[in-house]
C-alpha cells in the first residue's frame, strides 16, 4: 500500500495500481483517448499525462505506479495546453460529418474536441485517400480513425482473435485485418464497442438513429450461462410499424465484453397478443398433464414457477441437461464439502495456470474464452487444453493441446489425479480405487502418453517455482452427461479439496445453474408432456412455433443465476402483450402474484439464495471496474461423502464414424438463429482430414443415420478445428439433438447422396 496525493487529496494505491487507475477508483478526473481498463496501457494518446511534484516534465499517469508521498497534479494551465495541442492534432482532416456520424453525441473524439476548447487550427497535413471496409458486420472507416489502437489491444488481448494490425506508414497508418486480406474472426464485435470514434461501427446500425434518440435498457444477455452486463438501446420503428424495436446492443466495455451473440443476436422477440382460446386450451392440458419439459432459456422466478406448480400438482419437472448438471454438481459437492464451485471469470483471470477439459469453449462459453485469454496474455498462464478436438481459435494462447480418444474423460481426470495426489490424499481414493488404478492400460486406451501427465506436473511446479499460486481447472458439458458422470464428478470434488486447483463447473445454457438449484427435476418423463421452449404433446413457446406464445427472454423482468454464482437481473426491451406463466400459474392457483418478479424474493434461500426484491437489486458497475449486480450466492458447506471413488471403468470404444454436438461461433440456440443479422441453416461442419477421409466436398449433401434415426443436412468445411466433425442444434428445422444420447459425442453412419 502506498499514500501519495492527488491534487491535495491524500490517497491509497493497492499494489500494482497505476496513478490513473487510483485516480479513477478515487473519482478524479484525468482525460484520456486511448486508455482501456482491461487491456495493458496503449501510451499512445499522451492525454493522460500529470504533474508531479519534483519530477521534470509530464508523466503518464496510465502506466505510472506511485510513489510514497508524492503529490500528483492533474489540472495546469500546461496541462491544459498540452492536452489542447494533442487535440488539435487528432482533429486534423478529421471529417467534419458529426451530423450523419453514428458515433455523434456519444464520441470521445468530440466531447474533448469541446473540452479542450479547439476552435481554430494551426495545424495542416495532406489528406489521403482512405477507402472504407466492410469486413461482414463491422464497417471500418480509415477517414474517421484517430489510431488510438484500442481495437487492437482489445482483439489480441482480450478475444484472443489477434484478426487486427495497425499498417504503420506515418499519416497514411491504418486498421488491416492481420493474417488475411479478409477479416478472419470470430466477429464479436468488441472493436466496434471500443472505437472512441466513428471509424468501426456496426454496418446493421449505419444511419438508423441517432444516439440521443435511443432508450437503454440494462439487461442481461439470454445467450450463455455468463450472462453478461447489456443494454437494449430501443425507440420506435418505422412510421408503417411504430412498435418499439431493439436498434443495437450496447456493453459497459471498459469492464465487461460481449461476444458476437449478444452484440449482433438481439432481435429474438415473440410478437404476440393474448389469444384467449388458446390459453384456455393450455389450462385445460396442464390438468391433463403429468409431465412439464423446459429448457434452461428460462429465468429463475419462473423456474421457481415450474417448481411450484410440481409441489401442488406433482408434475415431472424434465429437463435433461439441467438434470445431467445438477446430478453432477450435487456428486461434486459431496466430495469438495462445498455445495458449489468457487471459481468465476475474474478467478480465471488471476490464474497462472489452467487446465481446460470437456468443453469447446470458444461456442460454449465465449466469456471463458475471453477470461483463459486475459490470464494466458497478462499472467503468461500455462493453458492446458484436453479435448478429442483441437480448436484452431485457442492456439494463440494454448500451450499444450492433449488429443485424447471419444470417451476417456474419466481415465484422464484420474490420472491427473494420481498424479497431483500426495500419499495423504489418495487414502481418500479408496484401496480399491488405487489397486484397480492401471496407468498404462488408461493411457494406452486414451492415447495420452503417461510422458505428458508428467509433463503437466513439470510445467504445475516450474510455475511453484516462480511463486505462481492461482490454479484453475474448468470443466464442460461433455463430462456432464458422460456414462461416468458421477465418478468424474466425485475426482473432481477431490482434486478441488486436495491439490492447488480450484474447479469451475461450466453451466451449459443460460439459467443452468438457476434451473439446477431452484428445480427437482426428473429422469423420465409421463404420458402427456407440456413443452416450454421444447416440444410437447401441448406447447408454449417464445419462438413463436408452439400452441401459445410466451415471451423471450428481452420481453422479460427477472434475474438469471450465472456462471459466477451472480443472481443478475434482466428488464423488458420490448413490449409483449401475450399471456406469460404467471398467467398460468394464478388461473391453476398457483400463484397470487400479480407480477412474475414477486418470486424474486422466494427464491430459495437453502440454496444460497437471498430475500432481495427484484427492484432493490443493482445493475452496474463502479468505476474501478467492482462489478455490482445483483448479487452473489452464498456456498454454504456441505457434508462430505465417506464413500469412496468407484475404480476407473474400462473404457468405451468408438470404432466408427464420431461426430460431435456444437454450436458454430454466433449461435447457441434457436433464438440466436432467429435474430436478423445472425440467420444460418444447421449443416455438419466438418475439418478438412474428416471430409478427405469419408470423401466429402464443400457443399455435398450426407445422410447422417444413427440407428433408425435419419438426418439429411449438407457439409461445409470448418478450418478452425483440427480433426473430426460437429453439428448444432441451433437450427430446429434439422432435429439433429436425436442423434446424442445426452453425451456430446456419438456414433453414427454418414453417406453422401
Amino acid at each position: 500500500m502506498v499514500k501519495f496525493y492527488i491534487d491535495g487529496k491524500e490517497v491509497v494505491a493497492k499494489k500494482g495500481e497505476t496513478i490513473l487507475q487510483v485516480a479513477r477508483r478515487e473519482g478524479i478526473y484525468i482525460p484520456t483517448m486511448c486508455y482501456l481498463s482491461k487491456v495493458k496501457p496503449i501510451e499512445s494518446c499522451r492525454l493522460c499525462v500529470v504533474e508531479v511534484e519534483g519530477v521534470d516534465g509530464f508523466v503518464l499517469s496510465c502506466q505510472t505506479p506511485p510513489t510514497p508521498d508524492a503529490k500528483v497534479r492533474t489540472n495546469s494551465a500546461a496541462l491544459y495546453e498540452h492536452r489542447q495541442n494533442i487535440m488539435k492534432l487528432y482533429d486534423v482532416n478529421h471529417p467534419l460529418e458529426c451530423g450523419v456520424c453514428d458515433k455523434s453525441g456519444e464520441c470521445d473524439l468530440q466531447n474533448k474536441t469541446l473540452e479542450f476548447a479547439v476552435n481554430s487550427q494551426e495545424f495542416t497535413a495532406k489528406d489521403q485517400h482512405r477507402p472504407i471496409k466492410d469486413w461482414n458486420y463491422i464497417q471500418y472507416d480509415p477517414s474517421l480513425c484517430i489510431l488510438c489502437e484500442k481495437c487492437v489491444h482489445v482483439c489480441n488481448e482480450v478475444i484472443g482473435d489477434d484478426a487486427i494490425d495497425i499498417f504503420y506508414g506515418g499519416y497514411k497508418s491504418h486498421i488491416v485485418p492481420k493474417n488475411a486480406e479478409t477479416l478472419d474472426c470470430t466477429f464479436c464485435g468488441e472493436c466496434i464497442a471500443v472505437c472512441p470514434v466513428g471509424a468501426l461501427i456496426s454496418r446493421d446500425f449505419k444511419y438508423t438513429s441517432n444516439a440521443w434518440e435511443l432508450r437503454q435498457i440494462p439487461a442481461a444477455c439470454a445467450h450463455c450461462s455468463a450472462a453478461c452486463h447489456l443494454y437494449y438501446d430501443v425507440k420506435h420503428g418505422s412510421i408503417a410499424d411504430p412498435t418499439p424495436k431493439i436498434y443495437r446492443v450496447k456493453n459497459e466495455f471498459e469492464f465487461e465484453t460481449l461476444c458476437g451473440a449478444g452484440r449482433f443476436g438481439f432481435d429474438f422477440e415473440n410478437r404476440a397478443k393474448k389469444d384467449e382460446k388458446a390459453f384456455e386450451a393450455a389450462l385445460s392440458a396442464f390438468k391433463k398433464a403429468d409431465t412439464i419439459k423446459f429448457t434452461s432459456f428460462i429465468t429463475n422466478e419462473e423456474a421457481l414457477i415450474l417448481q411450484k406448480m410440481k409441489e401442488k400438482f406433482g408434475y415431472k419437472l424434465i429437463n435433461e441437461e439441467a438434470r445431467n448438471y445438477q446430478k453432477f454438481l450435487q456428486n461434486f459437492a459431496e466430495y469438495s464439502g462445498k455445495m458449489l464451485y468457487d471459481v468465476d471469470l475474474k478467478g480465471i483471470e488471476d490464474s497462472e495456470f489452467v487446465i481446460l477439459m470437456g468443453s469447446m469453449i470458444a461456442t460454449d462459453n465465449p466469456a471463458v474464452r475471453y477470461a483463459v485469454t486475459v490470464a494466458h496474455k497478462r499472467h503468461r498462464a500455462e493453458i492446458i487444453n484436453i479435448h478429442p478436438i483441437e480448436d484452431d481459435l485457442l492456439k494463440p494462447i494454448v500451450t499444450k493441446f492433449i488429443k485424447h480418444e471419444v470417451g476417456s474423460e474419466e481415465a484422464i481426470l484420474a490420472m491427473l489425479v494420481d498424479a497431483l495426489f500426495d500419499d495423504e490424499a489418495k487414502k481418500k481414493l479408496g484401496k480399491k480405487w488405487l489397486e484397480e488404478f492401471d496407468i498404462g492400460y488408461l493411457s494406452a486406451e486414451s492415447s495420452v502418453g503417461e510422458e505428458e501427465i508428467e509433463d503437466i506436473v513439470a510445467r504445475i511446479a516450474r510455475k511453484k517455482r516462480l511463486h505462481a499460486t492461482k490454479f484453475t481447472l474448468i470443466l464442460g458439458e461433455d463430462l456432464y452427461a458422460h456414462p461416468r458422470a458421477e465418478n468424474i464428478a466425485r475426482l473432481a470434488g477431490l482434486i478441488d479439496r486436495f491439490t492447488d486447483f480450484e474447479v469451475m463447473i461450466i453451466p451449459p445454457k443460460t439459467n443452468t445453474l438457476g434451473v439446477a438449484l431452484i428445480c427437482d427435476l426428473d429422469e423420465q418423463e409421463g404420458e402427456y408432456t407440456i413443452g416450454y421452449n421444447t416440444k410437447g404433446d401441448f406447447t408454449l413457446s417464445a419462438l413463436g412455433d408452439g400452441d401459445l406464445d410466451m415471451p423471450a427472454l428481452n420481453q422479460q423482468e427477472g434475474t438469471f443465476t450465472n456462471i459466477d454464482k451472480r443472481v443478475v437481473p434482466t428488464n423488458v426491451a420490448l413490449p409483449y402483450e401475450g399471456y406469460v406463466l404467471n398467467d398460468i400459474a394464478r388461473a391453476l392457483g398457483v400463484s397470487d402474484k400479480e407480477y412474475t418478479i414477486e418470486f424474486t424474493k422466494e427464491l430459495p434461500q437453502e440454496k444460497g439464495y437471498k430475500e432481495v426484491e427484484f427492484d432493490d437489486l443493482p445493475n452496474e458497475f463502479l468505476n474501478d471496474g467492482t462489478e455490482h449486480r445483483g448479487y452473489v450466492l452464498e456456498n454454504k458447506k456441505v457434508n462430505i461423502s465417506r464413500k469412496s471413488v468407484e475404480p476407473v471403468a474400462e473404457l468405451p470404444e468408438f470404432n466408427g464414424t464420431v461426430i460431435y454436438r456444437c454450436e458454430p461461433v454466433l449461435q447457441f440456440s434457436p433464438f440466436t438463429n432467429k435474430a436478423h443479422q445472425l440467420r444460418e441453416v444447421g449443416k455438419l461442419y466438418a475439418s478438412e482430414t474428416f471430409m478427405k477421409d469419408l470423401g466429402l466436398e464443400e457443399g455435398d449433401k450426407v445422410n447422417i443415420q444413427k440407428d433408425d434415426i435419419t438426418i439429411n443436412t449438407m457439409v461445409t468445411l470448418d478450418d478452425k478445428i483440427g480433426s473430426g466433425a460437429y453439428i448444432g442444434t441451433f437450427d430446429p428445422t434439422l432435429e439433429s439433438e436425436k442423434l446424442f444420447d445426452g453425451y456430446r459425442f456419438s456414433e453414427v453412419t454418414i453417406t453422401k447422396v
